[in-house]
């Protein structure tokens, strides 16, 4: 079965087609901003346009904007193709990057909004051990960490903490490391994970 994965939840960009579990190519683009107008042209340049039986696209949390544009794509080819969609975590792909190293446990530490931080934990299998959460840098820092720290903010975490935890080379997100999550993630849900409540508030 082919697989198309789709990330866009970071100021990376990246699309992965997969054929029999087999990567088969890949784009992988550090952005900043401008994922909408380079996302389908990367899709196009796959083999036969990325066509696959499933896509799987990041749910986040990340950039708001990032987000929507990966399902509002994910969902449109799903229609045309008559493809499946199924959206994953954006940390528990990190995670699932970083690993390797250390007894396998890892935090992944990510941009959030406002200055905080999102942070999460993964035991060695690439399970959560606890849900995403959202803090300041400093709070970030008092909390335990696992062996590894991974993400875009894993320098600055890493710095904030007595000697001892390790810090590896994954920094951002990469849709050709897809199928390294773990199946229980997927959700057929396509609802974004923003990590913190919304800051607009109904009034009372």
């Amino acid at each position: 079965m082919r697989i198309l994965a789709i990330e866009t939840a970071t100021e990376a960009c990246s699309v992965a087609l997969f054929d029999g579990g087999v990567l088969v190519d890949a784009r992988h683009e550090v952005l900043g901003r401008g994922h909408a107008e380079r996302l389908v042209p990367m899709i196009a340049e796959l083999p036969e346009k990325g066509r696959a039986a499933e896509i799987r696209v990041s749910l986040g949390p990340g950039s708001f904007t990032g987000v929507r544009i990966g399902l509002a794509v994910a969902r449109a080819l799903g229609i045309a193709w008559e493809a499946r969609v199924r959206g994953y975590p954006t940390l528990a792909l990190v995670a699932a990057m970083a690993r390797n190293a250390g007894d396998g446990s890892v935090t992944a530490c990510m941009t959030g909004g406002h200055g905080e931080w999102f942070v999460q934990d993964f035991t060695a299998d690439g399970s959560p051990s606890g849900k995403v959460i959202s803090l300041p840098p400093a709070q970030a820092a008092e909390r335990p960490v696992q062996s590894v720290i991974a993400g875009s903010k894993a320098e600055e975490l890493h710095a904030l903490l007595p000697a001892g935890s390790g810090l590896s080379a994954v920094r951002l997100p990469d849709a050709r490391h897809a199928l390294e999550l773990d199946p229980a993630l997927l959700r057929d849900e396509l609802a974004p994970l923003y990590g913190r409540p919304p800051d607009a508030k109904l009034p009372g």
